[in-house]
């Protein structure tokens, strides 16, 4: 493997592993400090780690080069357990990390605002436990392993979402509804596991892809599949499998909703991903139709249903986290389109889809800690009052829509493209359906945010916007306008993302 392209090579070497057990071994010391801020230094420490790794991974796997092969304790696979890192997920770990790094900048002020003292500690232990386990996911090579890893990130997430109870009790209602559908999704998971290790006796991803190319036709394979695909389908909130997805990132703490918005869904997408192309074969033709005739209609359903639910909602949260429904929908349905063109779109839609929703919970979170509001009517007049705060959340919502010049215009033009190789016309119109309807309910927030006056008697900012949330809040919201002018090196990692998807470019 081509390492030391950033870090010196005697690290680099153990970047796939080090990426993950960094933030989990700090989680300990950081659940026994006593101060919130000395937990917080900890976990951006354990972060910008990982980011850097990423980088590094992500550097040593462009192009045409070959994947990373990692064994655990030189066990080789498929008897030891494998960390595997290739082009598709190494555009994945680089886009969790830099999330991760720019959420926790957010998170110092927000915490504060939101989180009692005393449990501020172990809230930054959990989130580097979240995060160690989402990055996990992303580089295990072993199916098994990417269940328990699914389980070390969602444990400690529902905890991270009952946390927000002091400021809505619904917050626990909220984290008991995710929990019940979270154990549900791990559950069909783990059960598709059991029958690919009955049909093949490995669990390695590598020796399973192998194994199955053997196994045409053979119906305890092709039931793992649809297990897996509910499991991972109910992780990643594909419709109507979303129902945790609203109250979660309506009621959990602002910092978990940016950090999950950006991240979890898009974990679980990788997960369809690479066990469709890689373990199995687009090629199968229970796999095709799986894609064609159940994640497109799916998809499909889910941007128009999710996106009208979106315009009857007077909380901002929920009306973004229904909207988050919808984009995994578009997502979804670049998977279901099934060609290189479709995947790489889909891929492109995760990223651009991390910088949009980024920067609207972001500016939620500054509007919530200035002047405690969350309902759309409240919004009114805060144009004036929070220029800068109410331009980045302006770009995000544009970037949402679709508009030309920003990023979410760009991954839906490469959608569409692919929608009409493939002469599916009516996904186009799909499309433009829920494009229309996002004009329409960003239109509500957009209309109270610069047009109606600030109500006579409303109540001054509390505070000030921190710059702790300026800053990443306008490195989000700019990336949206950047990207979407010079999009080359997006498109470049979603295309070489979807290169290794389907030719499972990881090294033996």
């Amino acid at each position: 493997m081509t390492v030391g392209q950033f870090l010196p090579a005697a690290l680099a070497a153990h970047a796939p592993v080090l990426l993950v057990a960094i933030p989990l071994i700090l989680s300990a010391p950081a659940a026994a400090l006593k101060s919130g801020r000395t937990a917080w230094g900890l976990a951006m420490a354990g972060s910008v780690a990982a980011f850097l790794f990423a980088i590094e991974l992500f550097l040593a796997t462009r192009g045409d080069a070959p994947g990373i092969s990692y064994a655990l304790g030189n066990w080789e696979p498929p008897v030891g357990i494998e960390f595997r890192v290739d082009g598709l997920n190494a555009a994945l770990l680089l886009l969790l990390t830099a999330s991760a790094v720019l959420a926790l900048l957010f998170a110092l002020p927000s915490v504060e605002d939101e989180i009692d003292k005393d449990k501020r500690s172990l809230f930054y232990s959990a989130f580097l436990v979240v995060f160690a386990g989402l990055a996990g996911v992303a580089t295990t090579g072993d199916a098994f392993n990417l269940f328990v890893f699914l389980e070390i990130s969602s444990i400690p997430t529902y905890a991270l979402i009952a946390m927000g109870a002091g400021q809505d009790r619904r917050a626990l209602t909220s984290s008991f509804n995710y929990l019940v559908m979270g154990t549900i999704g791990a559950t069909f998971f783990v059960i598709g596991v059991g029958f690919l290790y009955m049909a093949t006796g490995t669990l390695n991803m590598a020796d399973l892809a192998a194994r199955l190319s053997e196994l045409h036709g053979n119906r305890v394979v092709e039931i793992g599949f649809a297990f897996i695909l509910v499991g991972l389908g109910l992780k990643a909130a594909l419709f109507p499998l979303h129902l945790w997805l609203p109250g979660a990132y309506a009621y959990a703490p602002s910092f978990v909703t940016t950090f999950l918005a950006a991240t979890a869904t898009k974990v679980a997408f990788y997960g369809i991903i690479r066990f469709s192309f890689d373990v199995f074969s687009v090629e199968n033709g229970f796999v095709l139709n799986s894609f064609t005739y159940v994640i497109t209609p799916l998809a499909i359903a889910g941007m128009i249903i999710a996106s009208a639910q979106a315009l009857f909602q007077s909380d901002v949260r929920r009306l973004l986290a229904y909207s988050s429904v919808a984009q995994v929908g578009y997502m979804m349905l670049g998977l279901g389109i099934g060609t290189q063109a479709g995947v790489a779109a889909g891929v492109l839609h995760l990223i651009n889809h991390a910088m949009m929703k980024g920067a609207l919970f972001m500016a939620l979170g500054a509007f919530a800690i200035s002047y405690g509001v969350r309902r759309i009517e409240n919004f009114k007049g805060l144009g004036q009052a929070l220029p800068v705060t109410s331009a980045a959340f302006t770009l995000g919502a544009l970037s949402l829509i679709g508009v030309p010049f920003t990023v979410g215009f760009v991954s839906k033009f490469y959608l569409i493209q692919a929608a009409l190789q493939k002469g599916w016309a009516f996904a186009v119109v799909a499309i433009l359906i829920s494009s229309v309807l996002a004009v329409f309910y960003c239109y509500r927030v957009l209309v109270n945010l610069w047009v109606a006056p600030r109500p006579d008697g409303a109540s001054r900012s509390v505070q000030r916007v921190p710059y702790m949330i300026l800053g990443p809040l306008l490195v989000l919201a700019l990336m949206n306008l950047v990207f979407g002018v010079y999009a080359e090196p997006i498109v470049n990692m979603a295309e070489t993302a979807a290169a290794a998807a389907f030719n499972a470019g990881v090294a033996p």
